[in-house]
């Protein structure tokens, strides 16, 4: 891993009468803290509108055979942020990289509301992933540096309790835009929302900065850079090959692992990929949780469209428990005395998790009622912030405090991976199995595509969270 500025991270509060008695939202923190709620609040908001809008947005782009790549082209340039903006911000603070990561975006947003085709479309959905790489490595590393350590579990919480109100109403906003002044008004609108973090968070985090600066670390490290260039690179050359799944696909396929390996080898932790006991593991985790719950998250608004013949806005509050859910289990594993379970916690999470997953392909059975999918998802949503926000906890424990920015970046990195290479593996598996034809069937039949693509892809994933339970128990090193 990259050598950090020592004063890139310090886990020591300031020195301030407040401090041991005030929260979060104490007289110190509360300015900040609403500050990057905020920012979460709008992330929160445009994944659950795009995850409404997405099935309608790719068939009226004739893109329905790309599907899978509007999520996992996201991810795929967000491999290549993570490590800049993780360098960025040991270097110069996270002030920066946080607001040039809001910029570029909400440019991708306008790029993707633009689009004339579905190609266009993921290209915007790609710039959106190098501005969401920057932001969310910022973030984290504000909290590293403005927040004592007994306060970051309570800040990681509050992340996830910034997805309540979106997965309420962005179902419903999302759906209702669509059906009535249409999807590209889903991603347009969503820039608009950017200005409040702007306005709320700007002078909190500069006065933080001001009081704990950051001194002029090393320079870019140039083989990290291209190590996350060349990670982004293979992804999109792999997903593009498992979409082909001929002959000419197969040189691009070649080139894309030769070049992926190396590079993920390079820019994780050492053992992270053999689950080594302590932060490999816990790094590796997180890539595993992520790429399961999302992929399958990322198909059952189509789903939900194809087999149940819902709207484009009951299909996306299907979703809306998962949210609202996630929450709930993140604020359980910040209660006083949950410390001492973090581990089970994280297995009890995974548990959870690949039982939603599973659950939620019974409603490919026609006898099974439809809000059997809504019930699943909110015992997945359980899962996750248990275990996605535990993880972040022991990732802050586990890194030096020169170390935090590279740690953080590669917990967000192995997010990112999971996603695309899990999400890619969705994809492949959903046109392999007849997923190309649904749109001409639900526009045509109403309905009635191909069930079997859904249930595949839905039961690898559960089986990707058992492993994650599996593997659980290694996230504390031997004595």
């Amino acid at each position: 891993m990259t050598t950090a500025s020592p004063t890139s991270v310090d886990s020591t509060p300031i020195p301030d009468g407040t401090d041991p008695g005030g929260g979060v939202l104490g007289g110190r923190y509360r300015a900040l803290t609403l500050g990057i709620v905020s920012v979460v609040l709008v992330i929160a908001f445009e994944a659950t509108a795009v995850n409404t809008a997405m099935p309608t947005a790719a068939r009226q782009l004739n893109g329905l055979g790309l599907y899978a790549f509007a999520f996992s082209g996201y991810f795929t340039t967000t491999l290549f942020a993570l490590v800049v903006s993780g360098q960025w911000c040991d270097r110069r603070g996270p002030l920066r990289p946080l607001f040039t990561g809001i910029a570029v975006f909400g440019a991708g947003l306008v790029v993707a509301g633009t689009a004339p085709g579905m190609w266009v479309f993921v290209a915007g959905r790609a710039i959106q992933g190098l501005g969401g790489g920057l932001v969310i490595v910022a973030l984290y590393v504000v909290v590293g540096r403005a927040y004592p350590e007994r306060l970051r579990p309570s800040v990681f919480a509050a992340f996830s309790s910034a997805w309540v109100l979106p997965s309420i109403v962005g179902p419903l906003v999302s759906g209702a835009v669509t059906q009535h002044l249409g999807w590209r008004w889903v991603f347009l609108a969503v820039p608009v929302l950017i200005l409040l973090p702007l306005a709320v968070m700007g002078p909190a985090l500069a006065r933080s900065e001001r009081e704990r600066p950051v001194l002029r670390g090393a320079d870019f490290d140039r083989r990290r850079t291209l190590l996350a260039a060349m990670a982004a690179v293979g992804a999109g050359l792999l997903q593009y090959a498992g979409q082909r799944r001929d002959l000419v696909g197969l040189l691009p396929g070649i080139a894309g692992a030769v070049l992926l390996v190396p590079a993920v080898l390079g820019l994780l932790p050492k053992r992270t990929l053999r689950a080594g006991r302590g932060l490999p593991t816990v790094i590796l985790l997180r890539g595993v949780a992520a790429g399961a719950f999302f992929a399958a998250e990322a198909f059952i608004p189509l789903m939900m469209t194809t087999e149940r013949d819902f709207s484009p806005t009951l299909a996306g509050l299907t979703l809306t428990s998962g949210g609202l859910s996630w929450a709930l289990g993140s604020w359980l594993q910040g209660r006083p005395g949950a410390e001492r379970y973090r581990g089970a916690m994280i297995r009890g999470g995974f548990v959870l998790t690949a039982v939603a997953i599973a659950g939620a392909a019974l409603v490919l059975i026609p006898a099974v009622p439809s809000w059997t999918a809504s019930v699943a998802w909110g015992v997945g949503g359980v899962g996750m912030g248990l275990t996605v926000a535990s993880v972040s906890v022991l990732m802050m424990r586990l890194s030096a405090p020169e170390d935090a920015g590279a740690n953080s970046a590669a917990l967000q990195m192995s997010d990112a991976l999971g996603n695309v290479l899990l999400t890619g593996l969705a994809g492949v598996l959903f046109a392999a199995l007849g997923g190309g034809s649904l749109a001409a069937a639900h526009e045509g039949a109403g309905g009635g595509g191909s069930p079997a693509a859904f249930a595949v892809i839905l039961l690898v994933m559960a089986s990707v969270a058992v492993l994650g339970a599996l593997l659980s128990g290694r996230v504390r090193a031997r004595a």
